[in-house]
C-alpha cells in the first residue's frame, strides 16, 4: 500500500462556501468513460456551477462561451447527458442528478467495429449481453 503525505500543506484545499462534487463511483463505475469529450465538459461544469441541491440556471451562449464549445456541440453534450440520465433540463433550469446505478451505454445502430457496420440485432445482443440478459458471448 502506497504511504501518501501532503505534498504541500500550506495549499491543502479547504472548502469556503459553496462546492462542486463528483461522487469517486463517477470514474470508479465507469460514468466517465461513459461520456465523450463534450459531455464530460459540461457535466464537470454543471456540477462545478450547481447549488446543493444539483440546480443551475446558465444560459447556452454563457454556457458556449465558457467552454469553448459550438452550439451544436452544446446541444449534442446536453442531449447527451439528459439520455444517459445524468442530468435533468426544462429549457432554462439544469438539475444535475444523483447517479443511477449504472451508467447508460448508448450504442449507435450505425456504429463502425473495424471497418464494418455493426447490424441492429447484433447491437441489441450486446446491449443484453452487457445487461445479464441470458444471451450468450459464444453466439
Amino acid at each position: 500500500m502506497i504511504k501518501k503525505r501532503v505534498l504541500f500543506p500550506e495549499r491543502v484545499r479547504v472548502i469556503n462556501g459553496s462546492f462542486g462534487f463528483l461522487e469517486h463511483r463517477f470514474l470508479r463505475n465507469g460514468f466517465w468513460e461513459s461520456l465523450n469529450h463534450h459531455e464530460l465538459l459540461l457535466y464537470i461544469f454543471l456540477v462545478l456551477v450547481s447549488d446543493k441541491n444539483g440546480l443551475s440556471y446558465y444560459g447556452y451562449d454563457r454556457i458556449c462561451r465558457i467552454l469553448k464549445v459550438h452550439l451544436d456541440q452544446y446541444i449534442d453534450a446536453r442531449d447527451g447527458l439528459l439520455d444517459k440520465d445524468l442530468i435533468g433540463f426544462d429549457g432554462r433550469l439544469f438539475q444535475v442528478l444523483s447517479l443511477p446505478r449504472r451508467p447508460v451505454i448508448l450504442k449507435q445502430v450505425k456504429e463502425i467495429r473495424q471497418g464494418n457496420w455493426v447490424s441492429l440485432g447484433e447491437t441489441i445482443e450486446e446491449i443484453f449481453r452487457e445487461k445479464g440478459y441470458g444471451i450468450h458471448p459464444n453466439r
